[in-house]
C-alpha cells in the first residue's frame, strides 16, 4: 500500500463507465476513499434529508425510544449503545458518541430466510418517510452506477454479481454527533476507528468536519466537507470481491469542533444471501468465500446492544 496525504476527487457527470474506471482504480486502489462530484443527486433533496435528520434528533428522547432499533436493525440507535469491539485498529472499550436513525429496505414482511428483512419503524414527523424514501431511490441508482464502475476498475470479467444489487441491502443512517470536550479521553470517539463491512458507502456530511481516514503509515488524514460532494469509500465486501484491488480503508470520527455534527451515510450492499468471493479476472483468490448474511450477523451481534444473543427476539431492545 502507498502512503497518501489527501483524498482524491472524481467528477462523474455524463462520462462513460469505461472512462471513469481508470480514475476509480487509481483512487480506490490507493486510498479506498474519494470525493465524488457531479453525481446527479439533487441538492434540494439532500438538504431535505439533513432537515429531516435535525427534526428527528430534536424530538424528545421518550418519543425516539418508542422506535428504538430492533433485531431487524431499523429505528433509533441511542448514544452509548454501539461499540466497535471488532476493531483491529484500536482497543475500543467505550461506546460511540453518536445517536442515529436507521432505515433499511422496506419489506412487506419479515422473511425467516432473509436476515434483517422487515418493515421500517417511522417517527411521527411530517414528510419524514417520503423524504427518506426519495433519497434512498436516488442513492440506489447512484450506487448501482458506482458498482459498475468499481467492477470495471477491478478488471472483473464476469459482472453477473451486479444482479445481487437488483434487490440490495441498503442502510440509510441519520447520524448526530454531539460535540466532545477537548478534555475527553483519547479513546473516546464519535465513531471509533473501523472499516465499513459492506461494498460502498456514500456519505453526505455537513460543514463541521471530524471524519478522518487512516493512511498505511498510521497517520490520520482529514476528509473535510466539500460543497455538493459525496465522500465515497469501499467496504470489506467489495475489497473481497475485487480480490484486494480496491481498498477498504480505516476511518474514524472525532467531533471536537464545539458544534453539533450531522452526517448521512448511505450503505449500498448486495442482497444478504449473496456469496462473497473474489470475482473472475482479479487473479488468484486471496480470500475465502463467505455468506454476506453470516458476516453481517457476527458484526451486528458484536457491536450493537439490540443484536446481542441474550436479547434475541426482543424487538424493543
Amino acid at each position: 500500500m502507498t502512503e497518501f496525504s489527501e483524498i482524491p476527487v472524481i467528477r462523474l457527470g455524463d462520462r462513460s463507465d469505461a472512462d471513469l474506471a481508470a480514475e476509480f482504480r487509481a483512487a480506490y486502489g490507493l486510498t479506498g476513499f474519494g470525493y465524488i462530484e457531479d453525481h446527479g443527486i439533487d441538492p434540494a433533496l439532500r438538504a431535505a434529508v439533513f432537515d429531516a435528520s435535525a427534526r428527528f434528533h430534536a424530538l424528545p428522547l421518550e418519543q425516539k425510544l418508542k422506535i428504538q432499533v430492533n433485531t431487524s436493525h431499523r429505528g433509533y440507535i441511542p448514544i452509548n449503545t454501539s461499540t466497535d469491539v471488532n476493531s483491529t485498529l484500536a482497543d475500543v472499550k467505550k461506546p460511540n458518541q453518536s445517536a442515529s436513525f436507521m432505515m433499511m429496505r422496506e419489506d412487506d414482511r419479515a422473511d425467516p430466510d432473509v436476515y434483517l428483512s422487515g418493515a421500517n419503524q417511522w417517527p411521527d414527523l411530517d414528510g419524514f418517510r417520503d423524504t427518506l424514501n426519495a433519497y434512498v431511490t436516488a442513492m440506489s441508482d447512484l450506487g448501482r452506477r458506482l458498482m459498475r464502475v468499481a467492477l470495471l476498475a477491478a478488471e472483473v470479467t464476469d459482472t453477473s454479481i451486479l444482479g445481487a444489487f437488483d434487490t440490495p441491502t441498503i442502510w440509510l443512517r441519520l447520524l448526530h454527533y454531539p460535540p466532545q470536550p477537548d478534555t475527553s479521553p483519547d479513546d473516546l470517539f464519535g465513531s471509533a476507528p473501523h472499516n465499513d463491512f459492506g461494498c460502498l458507502t456514500l456519505l453526505a456530511q455537513d460543514e463541521v468536519g471530524g471524519l478522518q481516514v487512516r493512511t498505511p503509515a498510521g497517520h490520520w488524514v482529514d476528509a473535510p466537507w466539500r460543497p455538493d460532494a459525496l465522500v465515497v469509500n469501499v467496504g470489506d465486501m467489495l475489497n473481497r470481491m475485487s480480490n484486494g484491488r480496491l481498498l477498504s480503508t480505516p476511518h474514524r470520527v472525532i467531533n471536537r469542533s464545539g458544534r453539533e455534527r450531522y452526517s448521512v451515510p448511505f450503505f449500498f450492499d448486495p442482497h444478504v444471501n449473496t456469496d462473497i468471493a473474489p470475482l473472475p479476472g482479479t487473479g488468484e483468490p486471496q480470500f475465502e468465500p463467505l455468506k454476506f448474511a453470516d458476516f453481517l450477523r457476527g458484526e451486528l451481534e458484536a457491536a450493537y446492544d439490540a443484536h446481542k444473543p441474550a436479547q434475541s427476539g426482543n424487538n424493543s431492545a
